[in-house]
């Protein structure tokens, strides 16, 4: 048995506690000062600094990265097309993808407070499942700091690369917690045949879907309904979710709002980067009708862009800013989109600083959440499954 106290620490700017771990899960939490100093095997003076459950990034792709490489200049076409012709043109130049390349990405995440992320890892004709391969092999390399699940991930199209949906299966087959699908209408130009070849599979191996949808307005929309159908239908609420999904905030109002509750109804759920250049999302909507919203970087430094540095609590902030928020109230609801609210994208029951949760926790230096969301300051120790993976803000592993 192993155990840590975490003596002085405030949980997201209240009373400070000290918190005790027992093999990498929360045991205690009493007041500052009142437990047994001496009863644990190591102490940390979390000298009184702000605690917040580890961040959970749910849409990454951390097998694509040039992070740690020479500067890499941006190519291709600006479009969804043109950026997966020019990915597949040049990633073995830089070996994309890599075990190196990977473990790079998750040791940035740890570094910004990440201790969880849900994945998309390339799979396709090229590199068949070894993409898959090299994030296993990254997280176990760093002894599961962070808790990667992993999305087998068509980037390449579904039913226009015959072969492809036989690799989705097997990656299921082989412990791949969801399967992906890309655009259904504007890449593979048959939305029915894409989506209901990834369902059959998804029912048949009880797995979950996640397909990345770019398409925007009515095209988009359309493809909601289709996919909203078909979770029903399969039974799969609660485990199909619809990233990027742009066309949902440009929706008129009636036509938006009868959505949403389609989409609540079958238990579907968004993950978004919040670009700045997109839509707002109709949060409160989504919130009300019960459609989880979870954040993520997406790519960082990949051949589609050179933007990124895994830092999630700086797509809270654009979450925020994006979407105008201004209360003590909204501001806190951005911080736990990041956290607790990520929950069910990681499969988790619960990610909070409560007893029985694992032990992913970061303090800043800050008064409480909107202050950590607006000023966004250095993680001053990480703690992912009870391992002290940041101490002054520098990596441990």
């Amino acid at each position: 048995m192993t155990s840590l106290l975490l003596a002085d620490v405030r949980p997201w700017g209240g009373d400070a506690v000290d918190l005790t771990i027992v093999d990498g899960v929360i045991s205690d939490l009493t007041p500052a000062g009142a437990g047994d100093a001496g009863a644990a095997e190591q102490r940390i003076d979390g000298r009184g600094l702000l605690a917040l459950p580890g961040f959970v990034n749910a849409h990454a792709h951390v097998d694509k990265s040039w992070w740690g490489q020479p500067w890499v200049s941006y190519g291709g076409r600006p479009t969804t097309q043109g950026r997966i012709a020019h990915e597949r043109a040049e990633r073995d130049k830089y070996g994309i993808p890599s075990v190196d390349g990977a473990k790079a990405v998750l040791r940035e995440f740890l570094r910004h407070g990440t201790t969880a992320t849900r994945t998309h890892v390339d799979v396709d004709l090229g590199v068949e499942l070894r993409g898959i391969a090299n994030v296993r092999d990254a997280a176990a390399a760093l002894d599961g700091a962070v808790d990667v699940e992993i999305v087998a991930f068509p980037q390449d199209g579904v039913l226009r690369r015959p072969g492809v949906l036989e690799l989705l299966d097997k990656a299921a087959a082989e412990g791949a917690t969801s399967i992906g699908g890309l655009d259904p209408a504007s890449i593979d130009r048959d939305p029915v045949g894409q989506l209901d070849a990834l369902f059959e599979i998804a029912a048949r191996r009880d797995v979950g879907i996640d397909i990345h949808l770019h398409d925007h307005g009515d095209l988009g929309a359309f493809q909601y309904e289709l996919i909203a159908e078909r979770t029903v239908r399969a039974g799969l609420q609660g485990k199909v979710n619809v990233s990027h999904g742009f066309a949902l905030g440009e929706l008129a109002p009636a036509r938006r709002s009868e959505l949403v509750e389609q989409l609540g109804e079958a238990g579907i759920s968004w993950t978004t980067v919040a670009p700045p250049t997109s839509a707002p999302l109709p949060f409160r909507e989504m919130r009300a009708a019960g459609v989880a919203i979870g954040l993520g970087t997406d790519g960082i430094r990949d051949l589609w862009s050179p933007y990124g540095d895994g830092d999630l609590l700086q797509i809270a902030r654009g979450f925020a800013r994006l979407h105008g928020l201004r209360t003590d109230e909204d501001l806190t609801y951005a911080v736990e989109l990041a956290t607790t609210c990520a929950a069910p994208f990681v499969h988790r029951e619960n990610h909070c600083l409560g007893v029985g949760a694992r032990a992913d926790i970061v303090l800043l230096d800050a008064e409480n959440a909107p202050d950590v969301l607006v000023r966004a300051p250095r993680r001053e120790v990480v703690i992912a499954g009870g391992q002290v993976v940041v101490r002054d803000g520098e990596l441990q592993v």
